[in-house]
């Protein structure tokens, strides 16, 4: 991605009703979240979905350690897998719900491929706000390329992220559509539009993070 086409992919997703902010670095992104998102929405209860472009922004730290505020913990590993699944459920009727997205069209459109669906199930339906922190190098030129990058990047590396999972694309490195009971390729969702508008809020972020 060309960083001279960055104005006109803002520009798109400020048309697909998105509220948009730019940041140019991680550290960047979470100044700009407290100074000009957080401090602007009325919220008691926040939670989240795995994203590494997220957590660089260390912003779940500084959200934790608000007393005043009812953290949803959803990756809890000493917690068991009944209870994570539990707390995922609740996190989808909070105030405030933070994550990332896959990748992001030319178009304005985010796609997204989840293994339980928690994550896009947000995104869709539920937090009264949720806001994206997304690197550049999510943003494709289409919704063919964006398919593809998913199954070719995202995807794959984030299976390797779980040792414990046993997947093809572990060692491939690309998505062979298996039937492993671990497979984390299972629900697509396409994001044309924010409804309510600015109900999803994107923090670009201009350099390379996550996958």
């Amino acid at each position: 991605m060309d960083d001279e086409n960055l104005p006109k992919v803002i520009k798109q997703l400020e048309r697909n009703n998105f509220e948009v902010f730019y940041a140019e670095n991680a550290l960047a992104a979470r100044i700009l979240f407290e100074n000009q998102i957080l401090n602007k929405i009325a919220f008691s209860s926040v939670s989240y979905a795995d994203s590494l472009t997220m957590q660089s922004t260390g912003i779940l730290d500084l959200l934790r350690s608000q007393n005043s505020i009812k953290f949803i913990e959803t990756f809890d590993n000493n917690d068991s897998w009944e209870t994570r699944i539990r707390q995922r459920r609740k996190a989808l009727d909070v105030d405030l719900f933070l994550t990332g997205t896959n990748a992001i069209t030319e178009n304005g459109q985010l796609v997204n491929l989840d293994m339980i669906g928690n994550r896009v199930a947000a995104l869709t339906f539920g937090p009264r706000n949720v806001v994206l922190f997304i690197g550049k190098n999510k943003i494709v030129k289409n919704l063919d390329e964006a398919f593809k990058r998913i199954k070719t990047i995202s995807a794959p590396l984030n299976a390797k992220r779980h040792e414990n999972f046993k997947t093809p694309c572990q060692k491939t490195g690309i998505c062979t559509n298996c039937r492993s009971p671990q497979r984390i390729c299972n629900t697509w969702t396409i994001t044309e539009k924010s409804y309510p508008p600015r109900r999803i809020k994107i923090i670009l972020i201009g350099e390379k993070l996550g996958y």
